[in-house]
């Protein structure tokens, strides 16, 4: 691999991942209803999961999602209850915030585990990766010390584009502090996680 094509694969890959997902619609609810700690949380969680997606691409399960459309169904819409029944209890758990109560428990392993879910029940992710960095290894090098570094380069990209969205989602959340401004919050952060469930299931 050259360096004309890692800074190419860099480029568009950080194009990609700016443009709203399920997972950046997970990290922003995340930080509207649970502040920062649990938003990084969740990106670690969806960063695991993204490692697990990448190198399962590697190793070629795509090619099962691809020929089997039930096992390709039976994932997305995993991935798309999961989504949904986050949305709702968050809704529910807005409509129940009483006046004094305006924070929201912490539950790190939560967060982390939404993180993972949301980054790992996309099947789309898999079929992708095996298109998109097959485009950047050099079939006569060997392939594995490629894989390895844009692996780890999709990592820090979708880190830092998740970051941004979670610090101006904190920001915004920061200056809400009234109950029924957390309950606004709380809905918005539920429809933000319907709206991913919504945005996986009709890809195809």
């Amino acid at each position: 691999m050259t360096w004309e094509s890692w800074l190419g694969y860099v480029l568009a890959y950080t194009a990609i991942s700016v443009i709203p997902g399920p997972s950046v619609l997970m990290i922003i609810s995340q930080s509207l209803t649970r502040g920062r700690r649990a938003a990084l949380i969740c990106i670690a969680g969806d960063l695991a999961g993204g490692l697990i997606v990448m190198s399962a691409a590697y190793l070629g399960v795509g090619l099962v999602l691809a020929a089997s459309s039930l096992a390709f169904a039976v994932l997305k819409w995993a991935g798309v209850a999961y989504l949904a029944y986050l949305g709702c209890a968050q809704i529910l758990t807005a409509r129940s915030l009483a006046e004094g109560a305006v924070e929201i428990p912490r539950r790190d392993g939560r967060s982390f585990r939404a993180g993972f879910l949301t980054g790992v029940l996309n099947p789309k992710a898999i079929l992708f990766y095996m298109a998109f960095l097959s485009q950047f290894i050099v079939p006569e090098a060997p392939r594995l010390p490629q894989f390895l570094i844009l692996m780890a380069s999709s990592t820090v990209i979708v880190a830092l584009v998740l970051g941004g969205y979670a610090m101006m989602a904190t920001m915004i959340g920061a200056r809400l502090r009234s109950a029924q401004a957390r309950r606004h919050v709380g809905y918005a952060s539920g429809a933000c996680l319907l709206g991913g469930s919504g945005l996986l299931a009709v890809t195809r």
